[in-house]
């Protein structure tokens, strides 16, 4: 029997045949890849915890072929409509607090499924049977206690952070962030070199002249030029900038815009008489 689609990026061509084994039963291959003969057999799917299928991953792990649980199935024969109830008991196990008894609880809407198997080693695909039951598996109520103390242990596991330290190559801790504190411990030989902090300038401390004093050295200053901005006077009168100011705010007009913005000029009545008189020595 030969299947064929179209040519596309989704489908390829792919060849089926089928055969009869050597007990009558057909087995149908894919390229001599998928082996069907136990497609039709009924199997169970099963979710179980994570605790439980490491377990029984381990289990088979191991050169025993022992059984890892069983299946107990009730039934009342007096109520042919209840449905039975499934429950599983498990075999010793090297697990630690793992509950020995389960609930199955049969589920019966689901998609229809089958079963793949495939070796580890790799080889032929087979097909291990349809899914007919699907159930999930539930601590029992009586170790529904002990099933609750062993999720509470392995959270705690989950939360425990382990410190680990590493050695680095670089004894000189280029890559590391310094700490706070530490700034000036930086050896000398690492290649990216800091910028060097500008030296703040300490404020000089000034000592005020006699205010008489100090307008007549003003006045002087405004005879020399016109306009004198507060720094400049500053640096003439080694006087501190805020009593200067004050003197300043008496004597003179600051001019905001212009051609002499941002400078200092004396107010008109102190120009006159700033100004000697014709023939005065």
């Amino acid at each position: 029997m030969e299947n064929r689609r179209p040519n596309s990026s989704r489908y390829r061509k792919r060849e089926y045949r089928e055969t009869v084994d050597d007990d009558g039963s057909n087995a149908a291959t894919m390229g001599g890849v998928l082996e069907t003969a136990k497609a039709d057999r009924a199997v169970w799917l099963m979710k179980c915890p994570l605790v439980v299928a490491k377990s029984w991953q381990a289990h088979a792990a191991s050169s025993d072929s022992q059984p890892v649980a069983k299946v107990v199935v009730s039934l009342d024969p007096l109520q042919a409509d209840e449905p039975p109830q499934f429950r599983m008991e498990m075999a010793d196990s090297e697990t630690e607090n793992l509950p020995k008894s389960y609930s199955l609880n049969m589920t019966k809407d689901f998609v229809p499924m089958s079963i793949f198997s495939e070796p580890n080693t790799g080889g032929m695909v087979a097909v291990e049977g349809k899914v007919d039951h699907k159930f999930d598996l539930k601590p029992h109520n009586e170790n529904i206690e002990e099933y609750g103390r062993l999720c509470r242990e392995r959270t705690n596991k989950s939360m425990i952070r382990t410190r680990q330290i590493q050695v680095i190559d670089d004894n000189r801790g280029m890559h590391m962030r310094p700490m706070p504190g530490m700034l000036g411990l930086i050896s000398s030989n690492s290649k990216e070199k800091r910028k060097p902090q500008p030296v703040k300038q300490t404020e000089v401390k000034r000592t005020r002249r006699d205010r008489g004093e100090l307008e007549d050295i003003m006045f002087k200053l405004f005879e020399r030029q016109p306009n004198w901005a507060l720094k400049q006077l500053v640096q003439e009168t080694d006087q501190p900038a805020q009593f200067l100011k004050e003197i300043l705010n008496e004597l003179c007009v600051y001019n905001k815009r212009g051609s002499n913005q941002g400078t200092y000029e004396l107010k008109p009545e102190y120009k006159k008489s700033a100004v000697p008189e014709p023939g005065a020595e």
